[in-house]
């Protein structure tokens, strides 16, 4: 029913910066949330950062003051901004969305690989 498709991943040095973009397609209509999570080898997927209908954002302590979430309603995309980055970093980045709670989205993206080299 949505289709979210994510860019924006690439290789950067520790200290630099990434924006990652995820464009949604399809019956957007009721989605309560967008957000975005990750998933590093060998590590369970976490929740990164999240956005409600609203514009009430929430970040993983990990990533707080460093990274950004934001919505362009326009163009159903939804972006992450990521400053300052740190290797730690390294993983999968994945868009999901919401209808009802953010803990269980129904709807993922492929993903996009970040890797922060030190």
């Amino acid at each position: 029913q949505v289709q979210l498709v994510e860019s924006g991943g690439g290789l950067v040095q520790a200290g630099g910066s990434l924006r990652l973009s995820c464009a949604a397609s399809g019956i957007i209509f009721g989605v309560k949330a967008m957000a975005w999570y990750r998933q590093a080898p060998g590590r369970q997927r976490e929740l990164v950062a999240t956005i409600g209908s609203g514009g009430t954002r929430n970040y993983a302590d990990s990533v707080k003051g460093r990274f950004t979430i934001s919505r362009d309603n326009s163009k159903n995309t939804v972006y992450l901004q990521m400053i300052s980055l740190k290797p730690e970093d390294t993983a999968v980045y994945y868009c999901a969305a919401a209808r009802r709670t953010v803990s269980v989205p129904e709807y993922w993206g492929q993903g996009t690989q970040v890797t922060v080299s030190s």
